[in-house]
Parts: C-alpha cells; sequence; structure tokens
C-alpha cells in the first residue's frame, strides 16, 4: 500500500495480518503494521525498512514509489528485526546508498547481520544534528529507551514531520478500522510501559518543534488532533490516572475466589464506583490486564493460595507490572486459602517493591469459599479502595 502523506513524502508500509503474535508474546487479533517511508527530494531517504515476513510486499511498495530514483539514504530509526530486517539486502541492491543511524544502533548491526561489510558505508548522527536532502532538512533527535538505546526520532523541517520510531505506534493492521487509544494504549504499557522517563525526555523534545504529522513505526499516521494523541502519551509516561475507577484482576482455581472478586465489583458499583472493569487472568490477555492496571487509578488483586505461594496466573500479572514499572496506585487484596492462606503474603511482598503502591486495609482473607460472614469486610475494603 502506497499513500502520500505529504506532496514528497510516501508511506510505503505493509499489513501482517497472518502473525499470531507480536514479539512472541502480544496477541494480535487485528494484525499489525510495519511502517516504512520514502522522502523524494534532490536526494532520495528511505525511513526503516520492515520485517522479513512481509519483504516481498515491501521492496513492490519501494521499487513502485521510488519511480527510476536511486535511493540515498537509508534512514534506521530503530533495530529491532521488524523494522531493520531488510537493511542488508537494501545496502546489496543500492550499494552507493549509505545508512544513517545513532552511533549505538550503528554498532548494533553486525549482531543482526553476519558477513555484512558496513564499513564506509555509515554515516553516524548526534543528538539534533542535521542531513539535507535539498528542500528537505532532516533533524535527528535521540530517544535511548524509547524502548531500546539506539533509538532516533527523525523531524523533518520542510513538511513538519517527526518519524517516531516505536512512540506513539498502536497494534493492528492500518487495514482495520478501529479506535486509537485502546490499542495504542495496550501498545504502549507493555512495549514502552518501563521507560516513562524517556518518554517523557522525547516528549519535551516533540512539543518544542512545530509538528503537523506523526509517523510511528506502527500504526496509523497521525495528522488531526496531534494535542489529543500527545496528552494520552504525556499521562501514560507520568504513570497518572487515565480513567477514573477500579480494574480487579483474579487468578481463581476453582471459582471461590472468582465469585469473591465478582461480589465486590457488585459492592464497588453500589458505593459509587464511576467504572469497575474486571479480568480473569487464567483465561483473559495478560497485556490488556497490565493495559487497564495502569489506566485505572485503584486496583484490586484476588488470588487463591498455590503451593505456599500464589496461584501462577497472579504471580505472572504481578511480575508483569514490575517489569513495567507499576506505580502511583492503591492496591487492595482478597487471599484464598483453604488450611494456610498464603497468597495475600506473596503478594503484598510483590507490590512492596513497586514504587509508591498503596497497600489499602484490610486485606480479605477467603477460606475455601466467599459466606454471608465475609461480606463486611469486603464493604469495608470497597471503602478503603475507594476513599
Amino acid at each position: 500500500m502506497i499513500k502520500n502523506i505529504t506532496s514528497t513524502i510516501k508511506y510505503i508500509g505493509v499489513d501482517d495480518v497472518t502473525l499470531d503474535m507480536f514479539e512472541s508474546q502480544y496477541i494480535i487479533p487485528n494484525g499489525i503494521s510495519y511502517n516504512s517511508y520514502l522522502i523524494i527530494d534532490e536526494k532520495v531517504a528511505i525511513m526503516d525498512t520492515v520485517d522479513r515476513r512481509m519483504s516481498d510486499e515491501w521492496w513492490a511498495n519501494l521499487e513502485e514509489a521510488l519511480e527510476d530514483r536511486t535511493p540515498d539514504y537509508l534512514i534506521v530509526h530503530h533495530m529491532e528485526p521488524d523494522h531493520a530486517g531488510n537493511i542488508a539486502k537494501a545496502m546489496a541492491k543500492y550499494p552507493n546508498m549509505q545508512v544513517v543511524a545513532s552511533t549505538k544502533a550503528i554498532a548494533m548491526m553486525p549482531q543482526f547481520f553476519e558477513g555484512v561489510d558496513f564499513a564506509g558505508r555509515t554515516i553516524a548522527v548526534n543528538e539534533y544534528e542535521k542531513l539535507s536532502l535539498g528542500t528537505h532538512t532532516l533533524q535527528f533527535l535521540m530517544a535511548p529507551m524509547v524502548h531500546w538505546p539506539e533509538v532516533m526520532v527523525t523531524y523533518d523541517h520542510a513538511d513538519k514531520v517527526a518519524f517516531t520510531a516505536d512512540g506513539f505506534g498502536k497494534f493492528g493492521a492500518l487495514s482495520h478500522e478501529e479506535d486509537w487509544a485502546c490499542e495504542a494504549r495496550r501498545y504502549y504499557f507493555n512495549i514502552c510501559g518501563k521507560y516513562g522517563i524517556s518518554v517523557q525526555a522525547l516528549l519535551k523534545k516533540l512539543v518544542a518543534l512545530d509538528v503537523k504529522h506523526i509517523c510511528p513505526l506502527h500504526g496509523p499516521i497521525l495528522s488531526d488532533n496531534l494535542n489529543y494523541y500527545i496528552g494520552l502519551y504525556n499521562t501514560w509516561s507520568r504513570y497518572e490516572v487515565e480513567t477514573e475507577g477500579v480494574f480487579i484482576a483474579y487468578a481463581s482455581i476453582h471459582g471461590g475466589t472468582k465469585a469473591t472478586a465478582l461480589k465486590l465489583a457488585e459492592i464497588l458499583k453500589e458505593k459509587g464506583a464511576k467504572k469497575v472493569a474486571i479480568t480473569d487472568l487464567s483465561r483473559d490477555d495478560m497485556a490488556e490486564a497490565v493495559e487497564d492496571a495502569f489506566r485505572y487509578g485503584r486496583l484490586i488483586v484476588a488470588a487463591s493460595s498455590y503451593d505456599g505461594d500464589v496461584f501462577p496466573p497472579m504471580y505472572d500479572f504481578l511480575h508483569h507490572l514490575k517489569l513495567k514499572a507499576y506505580q502511583k496506585r492503591r492496591v487492595g487484596i482478597i487471599e484464598n486459602g483453604s488450611w494456610a492462606p498464603s497468597a495475600g503474603r506473596v503478594m503484598k511482598e510483590m507490590l512492596g517493591k513497586m514504587k509508591e503502591v498503596e497497600i489499602a486495609e484490610p486485606m480479605v482473607t477467603i477460606h475455601s469459599t466467599m459466606k454471608q460472614t465475609d461480606i463486611p469486610a469486603l464493604e469495608t475494603l470497597a471503602d478503603a479502595i475507594l476513599k
């Protein structure tokens, strides 16, 4: 698919609708796009390649868009294989083309392409350095740890376009129309969520520029209402609450813990919670659970005890939150145990290692199944989580 972004910048990326899991862990029911762009000027620049899975489609787009021109530069913003998969092939096909990237990216390239001679074929660029294509002047902004250390962003002064690497990306093929925020949020917290400080540093650079179009490496080109997208990124990267409400994540073995979680959701709604979202960690998408934990200001974790520890789906969830720098939230705990409840202790220890996480009291303990005598404790926990 070739699309004109401006009169001289073309989209030449491809959709991948057959891949089942992104990075072998994130379910992508609507596929993914690998975005690549072409700037036609006195000199021609390719802005990233695509995953080798979709090489044939990308090469067809590139050759059609070039219209017999030869690329002078390949700008590499990120070395992850879904964007850098065709670097070596492009170098072989265009022997006079120079590869432009950060110093760290250039050092990383031989790790991905054995036997390729990069000597004399690369240009290392530094913060705010510029490259003229003629009418277009490209300026490079270093964006380390958004979400790899070699990442950079390019700003085109002529058409006021920011090529933002994985920043502002989302799951979903471009051929599938859907709300941007839902899959962009799931993408952000699972891919970039740990690196809020780095994203904040990049946002400060971007808002100082006159940006009219944001061209990420995944998802649609953003050209309207950019303040909306930047505002969400500002909220997410500051670990602030996006939606007032309570998220309940439960891990139940035989259904007793599930029944307790559902009862608490009912109590919370009766007490006026603006929104109550709930997920079954044993069955629902883990990436979506992580997303919702960051989205809402309150979290309830409910889990069965298991082998003197906590039921593994809950352990996995909390481990994911720790990896993604979960913070600044109030959390309530429900444990279930038939003879020696241990889940609460483990969950509290794991949450205690996260930044500015407040544990709401009381921790509620259920013995096998919820009983009427357990309701007052759930009522008290609901009050504590909503205060």
